[in-house]
């Protein structure tokens, strides 16, 4: 009797562990896609040591910025900027949950080439999709619908423009909710913005272009304490690190960032991790003293495949 009430005991508990395990892999999750800034890495054009060492090796290279949001539960999945490594990355994502969570929607966080450009892929020469939802603020909205070939894909309906507004929060579905926000940047053809991304209690920023902090409404340290996940722009580690002058692509360096974020306590500072690196950034080979130096200082820094669960 003990020894079949100990069986069942044991039978009961792994029971409830499989369920607990499946539901927890039923919740939706973040997806880190691409870590490069517009160009990728190696970057084209690029003659220095830190693109030649690379274009050898195939698994050195980096894709261009990009993060999705898979739900497992619903079979969604959707993604925010279309880089131009869009075929990789979108594969990449189909077997992120077994080739269960298509594609529903892409969110844009400005016109510049790395964000955008692999809208291309959804039209008739390529994927030939139907009514993809495009979500973009107003500006942007009108660049895609009044420029070619970003027109064709509205007239021939491979894609569906849904129009955001600064700050305003939209629902997904019952699970996921997804607010753009006005950030500075060089906003010569449309709006930037970055996104907060809250799945249940959680949320997660994601900012991988900006100008500099002090020049957004919003306090970073803040920020960082309002949410339990960051992704931010690391496009450079330090001044002086590309020939021109740097104040023609102003970001806030990786350096200044964590200065801005010394005082934060060791757990705060996990929250924030780096992304949208530029060739010449430092942090991109694994054991330079730039990249020791982030994580040693309690900062992080993403990588492609990286999955962050809610």
């Amino acid at each position: 009797m003990i020894h079949s009430l100990a069986s069942a005991n044991k039978y009961l508990i792994s029971l409830l562990a499989l369920i607990a395990s499946a539901a927890f892999s039923q919740k939706p999750f973040i997806m880190v896609l691409g870590v490069a800034q517009d160009g990728g890495y190696p970057q084209a054009g690029c003659q220095k040591e830190c693109c030649r060492a690379v274009w050898p090796d195939k698994n050195l290279h980096g894709s261009v910025s990009c993060i999705a949001i898979v739900d497992p539960e619903s079979q969604e999945s959707w993604l925010f900027d279309a880089t131009p490594d869009f075929a990789g990355q979108t594969h990449r994502l189909a077997q992120a949950d077994d080739g269960k969570a298509s594609l529903t929607g892409i969110f844009l966080t400005h016109a510049h080439i790395g964000h955008y450009t692999g809208l291309m892929q959804l039209g008739r020469e390529v994927m030939g999709a139907g009514k993809v939802h495009v979500y973009a603020m107003p500006r942007m909205k009108d660049f895609l619908g009044n420029n070619g070939p970003w027109s064709q894909l509205v007239s021939l309906q491979n894609i569906e423009i849904r129009t955001l507004s600064d700050k305003k929060e939209i629902e997904l579905n019952e699970r996921i909710r997804v607010m753009p926000f006005r950030v500075p940047h060089r906003d010569e053809f449309s709006e930037t913005v970055g996104y907060k991304i809250m799945i249940g209690s959680k949320s997660l920023i994601f900012i991988p272009d900006i100008d500099k902090w002090q020049k957004w409404e919003q306090n970073l340290v803040e920020v960082v304490e309002a949410n339990d996940f960051l992704l931010i722009d690391g496009t450079f580690y330090q001044d002086g690190e590309i020939a021109r002058p740097m104040s023609e692509v102003p970001h806030p360096y990786i350096s200044e960032t964590m200065e801005l974020l010394s005082t934060l306590p060791l757990a705060e500072k996990k929250k924030v991790h780096f992304i949208h690196f530029n060739h010449t950034n430092p942090v991109l080979r694994p054991g330079s003293a730039e990249n020791l130096e982030v994580r040693e200082r309690g900062f992080r820094i993403a990588e492609e495949g990286q999955k962050i669960d809610f």
